[in-house]
């Protein structure tokens, strides 16, 4: 009886309580990224333990009891708000909300398993937890310093610096072959058959999610690096819908005050051509192109559009879809000194040289991330980019080849490239128990390098009348040259994860890890140039030099004005290379105490490398190959000082390989360069260390203070070869070489005013100081290489090419956000590299040295409404000259020098 009477009683408490209830729901978004729908945050009712996180659509629902309250929301690296809210029994009340960056302090942050890599807060308290060394850049630090591109962003951190006038970019002081390129961890190709890295600046910031940067090596990775690996994590949109479409224009200072601004005539302005070398070129001249140039008008452009949607698929499954596409293009004008020297110092060549320059970006992205339950991911990913770089150089002076009475050379060059990059990427990602997990990956990608039909002629002119005429020594002085490239490349990641067992807070004391990754690499070359010989009498005909169609015609051909001639007939010049990797990695990741975790791996990688080619230095071919078998064991601990401060150490091995190029003996000839392979060239062995200490203030601010070593046995350098050309090879230059450096940076908050919308002022600063050496031993050069390349080089000892003692990047930072979605962000950046060596001196000539400058950029960023979006950009806004000089006693001769000009631009977008 007494059971009834309580059970009745329990029953009745139970119904009134629960029609004393009503419902608070709602949606919460990421103020700063555009208002996207935000997973994962916290949702919580202040003071008790009532609380949800929102779905992957940012939803939420809470049964709460009738009456006032505080809803308390959240998220890892974002401000926390109070909502006070009052609900009715049996209703229910909305609260949206979106929430953003704020004053969170980090000790108060609670860690989840799902970070929003866009945040500078989230990517930073990432950095702060993990037992790697890395650095990343999100979207939304990409977006404050106004970055269009990745070559741009990574140049913005600490230790890393971009070569003026190239796309090859020095991480601690060590050039492109040093680093290496990986998109969602997996490798990709080069577009550029002198280079190992594919052009960073080809890749828009619109694709990426964030980009990390290692500059410390762990055993996941592929043993050829010593510098820094760049991976690009692609975008993953995660919401209900995004269509937004943006349209720009950009000028160039010095573009827009050229008065007759001429490019090469032939490829088309969409950066496509579908032409190439034409049939029976020997016999007769049915070139496509003309030699004339064309006039234009020097305004770029862009226009994008970026489209993203997830659907629900079952009661678990979550479909993400993102796409993007975009053309940009742009033009620019250098003038300026081009001269080089003999050991006397007195000019072999001193030109005059005007480039005019117009380039385009084509680029096509589409990703699908399938969750199929909480414990099984996959995603693929397609990106296609199409770049062209169309350039017109005349070069005006003296050459001492060419000494004519009362008579000035003039060199005309017209270089078209376009490079077409095509990737495939299938990744997945599997908890198979709740200790032990799966990753995979795999991936196909094609490159394509075309330079169709480079046009070179060479002409006098009378300093008297002012008339031109062909200048002709040899018979490549009047040349059409076509390259092609094509590189397929395999590669495949697994590694299968085991956690060890928790420790008395119920914490996994760390995890093993066992691997494979291969990776497999085939390229093809060829090249064919066909040399004009002109008889004496069409050497006397007075020509306009932007008309030379006059004289190089079917017609010209047939009445023996001249010869058209090739290295083998129409057979080109080739060489192909082929390089597979097999690698297996084991993995330690270990918290040994409360405050010391450490990572300890092994790789061993089996490397073979083959190259073999026909070229007009080996007209028979010939074939060269290396196997190695490299084991390489790194180790990373991390010490935690305190709850904001770490301090870090890391010590590895890795190996770096010389590129299919550099060991093929073919000769690419430059107006005043030609470079030569060196199939002696073999790896170099690299030995790293890195201490490191961190401090978090707040969740968005950082200072830290980094100190490196290398030292690099055997290191691969340029030289210039004793010979009368003073040709241009690779070498492995000496028995050791090293580099050691301190980097500091500091991100901090000038102020901030608390509260729902934006109001702050943030500074950051990173400086890197570092020293490289190596020796340089002649004899070691000749007795590898059996006495086939020698050299004079001037010192015995030297710097890294490309090495900068000290770089600075600094940037100031104002954003404010209004009501109804308004704001504005305002950024200037500042960066600075010091005096560079460009190449080694020979026969007791200085070294060739990059002098330091500086680049000023403004980038206001506006939201007029929460669909429309207005942005202005001012880059290279002080417009230094560049200067390349020769080094000597008497003072420094000018070698290069040119001012790149100022670029503005105004950009529109909008949100449906």
């Amino acid at each position: 009886m007494k059971f009834k009477f309580l059970f009745i009683v329990l029953f009745v408490s139970f119904a009134s309580f629960s029609q004393n209830k009503g419902t608070v729901s709602g949606t919460i978004t990421d103020k700063d990224l555009n208002n996207e729908s935000l997973p994962f945050a916290n949702v919580m009712i202040k003071g008790t333990t009532i609380g949800v996180s929102t779905d992957m659509d940012g939803k939420y629902s809470l049964n709460v009891a009738a009456g006032s309250h505080v809803l308390e929301i959240s998220f890892v690296g974002y401000e926390t708000i109070e909502v006070p809210f009052t609900v009715k029994a049996n209703e229910t009340t909305t609260i949206d909300r979106a929430i953003g960056s704020g004053s969170v302090k980090l000790e108060d942050v609670v860690i989840t398993s799902t970070v929003n890599r866009q945040k500078e807060a989230s990517l930073l308290l990432e950095q702060k937890n993990a037992v790697e060394i890395k650095q990343n850049i999100g979207a939304q630090e990409l977006s404050r310093k106004g970055v269009g591109d990745v070559a741009a962003a990574v140049a913005k951190t600490a230790g890393i610096s971009k070569q003026e006038g190239s796309n090859n970019v020095f991480v601690r002081g060590l050039g492109d072959r040093y680093n290496s390129t990986s998109i969602n961890g997996l490798p990709v190709p080069s577009n550029d058959p002198e280079k190992k890295n594919i052009a960073l600046d080809l890749f828009s910031t619109d694709i990426v999610e964030y980009i990390s940067i290692d500059k410390v090596y762990n055993v996941r990775s592929f043993g050829d690096f010593a510098g820094g690996n760049v991976d690009i994590a692609s975008k993953d949109y995660k919401g209900k819908g995004m269509f937004e479409i943006s349209l720009g224009s950009k000028v160039n200072t010095e573009a827009l005050g050229k008065n007759n601004f001429l490019l090469q005539r032939g490829p088309r302005k969409t950066g496509f051509v579908s032409y190439g070398v034409p049939e029976n070129a020997l016999n007769s001249f049915n070139f496509q192109n003309s030699t004339n140039p064309v006039g234009e008008s020097p305004f770029g452009g862009n226009a994008a559009f970026k489209a993203g949607k997830s659907f629900e698929i079952g009661e678990e499954g979550k479909l993400n879809l993102f796409a993007t596409a975009s053309f940009d293009n742009g033009y620019e004008y250098r003038e300026g000194v081009n001269q080089t020297f003999d050991a006397l110092d007195g000019r072999k060549k001193a030109f005059n040289q005007e480039k005019t320059i117009y380039k385009t970006n084509t680029t096509g992205m589409f990703t699908a991330n399938y969750k199929l339950n909480s414990n099984h991911k996959i995603g693929y990913n397609f990106l296609f980019i199409n770049s062209s770089d169309q350039s017109r150089d005349t070069y005006f002076g003296y050459d001492r080849d060419f000494e004519k009475d009362n008579a000035d050379v003039m060199v005309q060059r017209g270089t078209f490239v376009q490079n077409t990059v095509m990737i495939n990427q299938l990744l997945g990602n599997h908890k198979l128990t709740d200790r032990i997990g799966l990753d995979w990956a795999a991936s196909y990608n094609t490159v394509k390098g075309n330079m169709p039909d480079r046009i070179q002629n060479k002409l006098f002119k009378d300093r008297t009348s002012g008339e031109h005429t062909i200048a002709q020594q040899t018979d490549t002085d009047n040349h059409r040259y076509f390259q092609e490239l094509t590189e397929d490349e395999m590669a495949a990641n697994i590694a299968l994860s085991y956690k060890l067992g928790d420790n008395e807070n119920g914490d996994s004391k760390g995890k093993v890890a066992i691997g494979y990754n291969g990776r497999f690499k085939k390229r093809d070359f060829e090249a064919i140039q066909f040399n004009f010989n002109l008889v004496e009498e069409a050497r006397n005909i007075i020509l306009n030099p932007n008309n030379l169609d006059v004289l190089f015609n079917q017609q010209s051909y047939e009445a023996g004005n001249f010869t058209i001639g090739s290295f083998a007939g129409m057979n080109p010049q080739t060489y192909n290379g082929e390089q597979n990797i097999h690698a297996g990695f084991a993995n330690l990741e270990y918290k040994i105490s409360e405050k010391l975790s450490g990572v300890l791996g092994m790789r061993f990688e089996k490397v073979e490398q083959i190259v073999n080619w026909r070229t007009q230095l080996d007209a028979g071919g010939g074939v060269n190959a290396f196997n190695r078998d490299e084991f390489l064991p790194s180790l990373i601990l991390k010490y935690t000082l305190n709850e904001k401060q770490n301090l870090r150490f890391g010590a590895s091995k890795t190996y770096t390989l010389p590129q299919f190029k550099e060991r093929a003996l073919f000769i690419y000839e430059d107006v005043t360069e030609i470079k030569v392979g060196n199939p002696d060239l073999y790896p170099s062995q690299d030995y790293n260390i890195d201490l490191k200490w961190e401090m978090f203030p707040t969740s968005d601010e950082l200072i830290s203070v980094t100190a490196f070593g290398k030292y690099i046995m055997d290191p691969i350098n340029e030289i210039v070869m004793a010979s009368s050309t003073n040709d241009i090879t690779w070498v492995n230059i000496a028995d050791q070489g090293y580099v050691v450096g301190a980097e500091f940076e500091i991100r901090k908050n000038l102020f901030k005013i608390e509260g729902d919308l934006t109001n702050k002022l943030s500074a950051g600063l990173n400086v890197s100081y570092m020293k490289t050496h190596q020796d340089i031993d002649a004899e070691k050069i000749s007795r590898e290489t059996k006495g086939r390349i020698n050299t004079n080089l001037t010192d015995t000892e030297s710097s890294f090419t490309g090495a900068s003692d000290l770089l600075l990047n600094a940037d100031i930072s104002y954003s404010k956000d209004w009501k109804n979605d308004k704001g504005i962000m305002a950024t200037l950046a500042y960066s600075h590299y010091s005096d560079r060596l460009y190449a080694l001196g020979v026969e007791k000539q200085g070294n060739l040295v990059d002098k330091g400058m500086g680049s000023l950029d403004f980038i206001l960023k506006t939201k007029l409404s929460k669909s429309l979006g207005l942005d202005f950009t001012a880059r290279n806004i002080l417009n230094p000259e560049f200067k390349r000089v020769q080094e000597n006693a008497s003072g420094d001769l000018p070698a290069v020098t040119y001012k790149r000009g100022a670029f503005f631009g105004l950009g529109l977008n909008y949100q449906f």
